[in-house]
Parts: C-alpha cells; sequence; structure tokens
C-alpha cells in the first residue's frame, strides 16, 4: 500500500525570481515535473503536480505565497492531502553551504531561512524532513538579500543541472528507501572541482 508524500520546494514566484539562488526550490521540482513529464497547475496557494513513485503518490508543490508565508501553503496541503509530517519534505537554499553541495536533514532549525521559519510557526513543529542546497556566501556585508535574489553565475549555471539532477535522486531515494539511508547515500558525495 502506498502513501502520500508532500515534496516542497521553496522559491519566490514571477518572472524577476525565477533564476534566482533563492528559487533553488523551484528549480529542482520544475526539472523533475520536465523529466517526469508531468506539469503544474494553479491550485490553492501554489503550484501543484501530482506523481506516481514506487506505489507512492507524490505531491509536488511550489507555493505561490512568497518565502516568507510558505508555512501557510505547507499546512495547507499537508492537511488537505492527509499527508504524515514524517511524509514532508522542504527543499531550499542554503548560504551555509557552498554551492553544489546538498544536506539532507529529518528535522532541524530553520537556520535563519525565513521561509523554513514559517513553516516550522504554522505546522508547529520542526520534525519534518529538509534538503538543503548549498548556494555559498559570496557576499561583502550587507550584501546578503543581494546575493541570495541575484541571479546564478555562468559557473553555477555549467554546475546547475547535474546539481538538480542529484537532488532529485536524493528526493526520490527519501520517498522509496527512507531519509536514513537517503541521508547516507547522498549527505556523504561531495562534487569533486572541475
Amino acid at each position: 500500500m502506498g502513501m502520500n508524500y508532500l515534496v516542497t520546494g521553496l522559491g519566490n514566484i514571477g518572472g524577476e525570481y525565477a533564476n534566482t539562488r533563492h528559487n533553488m526550490g523551484f528549480m529542482v521540482l520544475d526539472a523533475w515535473a520536465q523529466a517526469s513529464n508531468i506539469s503544474f497547475s494553479s491550485e490553492r496557494y501554489g503550484a501543484v503536480a501530482q506523481l506516481r513513485l514506487n506505489g507512492n503518490s507524490v505531491t509536488l508543490l511550489k507555493p505561490s505565497t512568497y518565502m516568507n508565508l510558505s508555512g501557510k501553503a505547507v499546512r495547507y496541503w499537508l492537511d488537505r492531502l492527509k499527508v504524515p509530517v514524517s511524509n514532508l519534505l522542504v527543499i531550499s537554499d542554503d548560504l551555509n553551504l557552498p554551492y553544489g553541495t546538498i544536506r539532507m536533514r529529518k528535522n532541524g532549525s530553520s537556520g535563519g531561512h525565513n521561509g523554513l521559519e514559517n513553516i516550522n510557526q504554522l505546522i508547529g513543529t520542526t520534525e519534518y524532513a529538509r534538503l538543503r542546497m548549498g548556494i555559498g556566501h559570496d557576499f561583502g556585508r550587507g550584501g546578503q538579500v543581494d546575493f541570495v535574489l541575484g541571479e546564478l553565475d555562468e559557473m553555477e549555471k555549467k554546475e546547475l543541472p547535474e546539481l538538480l539532477g542529484r537532488s532529485i535522486e536524493a528526493v526520490k531515494a527519501f520517498i522509496t528507501i527512507g531519509p536514513d539511508r537517503a541521508m547516507s547515500l547522498f549527505n556523504s558525495k561531495r562534487k569533486e572541482p572541475q
């Protein structure tokens, strides 16, 4: 008997944000939908796509609430689909990890990420899995917002397809073999610099 999963990619809606570092979560879900030949439809609080994976029903969610209010969309879809929090995975960008590094965790703090902070508040727990995608922190003092909302540079764009592919595989592993095995497979893998 399959289970229901909710995979939420964090980002900001609108063309001006499409290729920014803060939209890594959206990018992963877009790449997965494209590879699976499925499309997103506009639903309440977000764009939603559905797929099946090893008998499990997986809902991909890109909140339309803007990053800082992501919890509203996550709470609504968890309730609507009756997904247990243990089957929620949130994909976000992370300034504390070098670009190209991914880290899966079963729980934890928001690490200062406003989207995760809002989810923690609105679902009332930090006991859900997240896939943190490193974007590095190559900015001077006071430059964080411009960096996070800035577009990927040429080198980052070149590495992006491989990074998105690896991230999709990590999410699939979370669903098919569970978080512990997924973490041991993907958290240790560091991409070697070219």
